[in-house]
């Protein structure tokens, strides 16, 4: 049996220091049970998206233990988001083909699902993105700064969606 805390955690880092072709990140350690939610803070180009990017699997993890649930659903939210050139997909049906219609969208991003995704603004694709990531069927969701191309407005619900989906 493992140590106390252990079982519920979804994700547990001890000692994890990652990168790629070298370590990049300081060691972290910290355990997320579900419901929880942690920031990662610090100085840009210390790790954080390394540290990130090794809880999904596409950095190396150079030392310490990383035990991510073997049934967990991730949904990951990166940094710099991919912008498709051309893309007749709506909104809406992004969300249904991630899955992510188990919530109502908040006003201001509902008003926009009917839109192509390639039309919407930098800020409006990223509350977008953001929004599947919460409302979908993720066990752990990995925000990368979330509030890359917000307005203060946005990044005000941005900071109540991401509250009230713990």
């Amino acid at each position: 049996m493992g140590a106390p805390g252990l079982m519920a955690a979804l994700l547990q880092l001890d000692g994890v220091v990652a990168g790629y072709a070298r370590p990049v990140s300081p060691a972290a350690s910290f355990a997320l049970a579900r419901g929880e939610v942690l920031g990662l803070a610090g100085p840009n180009g210390i790790g954080k998206s390394t540290l990130l990017r090794a809880v999904i699997g596409t950095a190396r993890v150079f030392g310490g233990t990383l035990r991510r649930a073997a049934d967990a659903r991730v949904a990951h939210l990166p940094q710099q988001l991919p912008r498709p050139a051309e893309a007749p997909l709506s909104g809406r049906e992004l969300l249904r083909y991630l899955r992510a219609e188990a919530l109502p969208a908040p006003a201001s991003l509902a008003a926009r699902l009917e839109q192509r995704i390639d039309r919407l603004s930098g800020g409006e694709y990223q509350l977008l993105c953001l929004w599947a990531c919460l409302a979908g069927d993720a066990d752990l969701v990995l925000l990368d700064e979330p509030t890359n191309n917000l307005d203060q407005d946005h990044v005000r619900l941005a900071a109540e969606e991401i509250a009230a989906g713990a």
